[in-house]
């Protein structure tokens, strides 16, 4: 068990670089990349870094020329012989060689594109721009770097001794979470919390309790890396990126309204099993199901990641029901900003009606509230998201229009489009 207190007192970054592996990643960003790669390789698409939490003045907190080192030594890294073959070789939700040769090749010889980093009124604006397969994939390690180089300028402050307090009042809270989470019964939970991390140490001690205290009710990481070196599954499906990009790229609004649906024809041709997730809340959650077509009744089930999570889960039982399948053959997945008294209340409301799981992400693997003077390690909403595809500007609508992201005319006009309707507007965490 690695003494985190005593690796964050001693800390030289080339020792710990915040990014250590090009699988460093979610799980779903490399089976979406294989998906672009095989069906829009030459999109070009852009990035940008999005800080919702506008308090927290980043380019104050971060020195400039550590965050350029990091993203840097993320420019420099490559698939080992070790990740290649477990990529190769391993078998994931079943499946043997998930991954083609093909797009094997193609990781194997991945360097990531370059990046623009400025200040800006307290904030960094960090931006990838290049083709969509290559550019993806810079997502989860800036946001990974931005988050840990915070952690680390408030951390920076404190001596020994209150690190190892302040790490042990941490491991202390969140194996009380782990303790409560035991009562559920059926329960099925996995980490989601690699992109808004306290850092990759906390992360990986966090999973490591999940597996002992939880045993086989923790179903597994998003992480690729955690997931290799823990011998555990590696979890996810696809994520709001894929329609924003292929709306992005319509040229009516006919073509618009099925953009959704085709990201999700393209995915059958690639998935099975409990890869057949739908994530309908890019453009409206009652929208998107009620002109859904009707073979996609007949998938896995449903990722809940904004809006009333409640709601959305009782939508998506009508919506099964109308469509003559039977609920609790079905997977309901709450992935929104979770912590353990959401977790119960959601699993006591649908455990016996549906399938029910959870994707716990940054109050997992960031809870560190009230655990320093004036709160300084408190999570906080920071995302990285596709702007533009081909030069058009991209919009997520979202079940919550705090989440709302686009143009405000491209907006208005995703909202007609798409039938959003009113929507409740939630305050965003994380």
């Amino acid at each position: 068990m690695v003494d985190i207190a005593t690796r964050v007192y001693n800390h030289k970054w080339k020792i710990d670089p915040i990014v250590r592996s090009l699988i460093d990643t979610d799980f779903y960003k490399l089976l979406m990349c294989q998906s672009i790669f095989r069906n829009r390789p030459d999109t070009i698409v852009r990035f940008s870094l999005i800080n919702r939490t506008r308090s927290i003045r980043l380019a104050d907190l971060i020195d400039e020329g550590e965050l350029r080192e990091q993203l840097d030594h993320v420019r420099g890294l490559r698939l080992t012989r070790g990740e290649s073959t477990w990529l190769r070789g391993n078998t994931f939700y079943g499946k043997r060689q998930m991954f083609r040769p093909d797009f094997m090749e193609f990781l194997e010889n991945l360097r990531l594109p370059p990046y623009q980093l400025e200040k800006r009124d307290g904030q960094y604006e960090l931006t990838f721009e290049g083709k969509w397969p290559e550019v993806m994939l810079w997502e989860i390690p800036a946001l990974a770097i931005l988050m840990e180089l915070r952690s680390r300028a408030v951390l920076e402050t404190l001596g020994r001794f209150e690190l190892q307090v302040l790490y042990a009042r941490a491991m202390t809270r969140l194996w009380e979470k782990i303790e409560t989470l035991r009562g559920l019964p059926d329960l099925r939970i996995a980490d989601f919390g690699t992109r808004r991390r306290h850092s990759f140490l906390w992360q990986d001690w966090a999973v490591q309790a999940m597996i002992e205290g939880l045993g086989e009710r923790f179903t597994g990481t998003s992480n690729c890396l955690i997931a290799m070196r823990r011998d555990i599954e590696a979890i996810g499906t696809n994520a709001h990126e894929l329609p924003m990009v292929y709306a992005a790229l319509a040229d009516t609004d006919e073509e618009l309204r099925r953009a959704p649906y085709e990201v999700l024809a393209d995915w059958h041709e690639e998935h099975d099993g409990n890869l057949r997730m739908i994530l309908p809340d890019t453009y409206g959650t009652e929208g998107f199901l009620a002109g859904a077509p009707d073979w996609l009744a007949g998938w896995t089930g449903i990722r809940i990641d904004s809006g009333d999570p409640a709601q959305g889960a009782e939508t998506a039982i009508r919506w099964w029901r109308d469509r003559g399948e039977d609920p609790r053959k079905k997977l309901v997945i709450f992935s929104d900003g979770l912590d353990v008294a959401k977790i119960v209340e959601l699993h006591h409301q649908f455990h016996g009606r549906v399938k029910v799981s959870f994707g716990w992400g940054t109050l997992l693997t960031n809870d560190f509230r009230g655990l320093v003077s004036g709160d300084g390690l408190a999570p906080f909403s920071l995302v990285c998201k596709a702007v533009s595809a081909n030069g058009r500007p991209t919009v997520k609508l979202s079940d919550n229009p705090a989440k709302a992201t686009g143009p405000a005319e491209e907006i208005a006009r995703y909202r007609r489009v798409f039938g959003a309707g009113q929507q409740p507007r939630l305050e965003v965490v994380v």
